[in-house]
């Protein structure tokens, strides 16, 4: 393994453990929850792609799931685990998507296709990321609705809500560290002069 690949690995795995320890925040406004670990990982992701971020999507979803879900009740069966964590967390990582035409307009400093790659992107990964959790409400949540309510309402608000949250705070956070930091988003064999 090249140095580079080690370096990408190293990199993901440190910005796996800081999404989980970002997890420990308070997250919740009301039914809702904020997952402030969507922020490093839609970074990473644009800085190295969409294979890189899937994996340390993938190696997050695993710690959430061993840390948190087993003890908290998060996890009601392995095909709802499954779908929940791992998969769940790992389709994050789509937002590496974006990665390479971000990286272009950067270096050619089109702050306008920066801004509507980086989003657009940033919003495919996070809805992706509820879109499972949606199903996973619909199967396996569903008992939880309230009497009379349908378990595909009750999951399409519960988990509807927080994508919306994620997506304004992410894209928001995002857009501001693109124009603040771009070099955040251009490993030093990408930046040019």
């Amino acid at each position: 393994m090249s140095n580079r690949h080690l370096l990408v690995w190293i990199e993901g795995t440190v910005i796996a453990a800081l999404a989980m320890a970002l997890e420990y925040l308070p997250h919740a406004v009301g039914p809702l929850n904020v997952s402030y670990g969507i922020i490093p990982l839609a970074v990473y992701s644009l800085r190295r792609g969409w294979k890189a971020g899937l994996s340390s999507g993938l190696v997050w979803g695993l710690l959430d799931l061993f840390l948190r879900g087993f003890g908290s009740g998060g996890f009601l069966n392995p095909l709802q685990g499954l779908i929940e964590y791992p998969l769940a967390f790992a389709v994050v990582g789509l937002i590496g998507f974006g990665a390479s035409p971000v990286q272009h307009a950067l270096s050619r400093q089109q702050r306008g296709r920066v801004l509507g790659y980086a989003i657009s992107t940033t919003f495919f990964g996070v809805l992706c990321k509820y879109f499972l959790h949606f199903v996973a409400g619909v199967f396996y949540w569903g008992s939880y609705a309230p009497k009379g309510m349908s378990p595909v309402i009750y999951s399409l608000v519960a988990n509807g809500g927080s994508a919306i949250l994620n997506l304004v705070l992410v894209s928001l956070v995002v857009g501001l560290l693109l124009v603040s930091a771009p070099h955040l988003f251009m490993p030093k064999n990408v930046q040019t002069a």
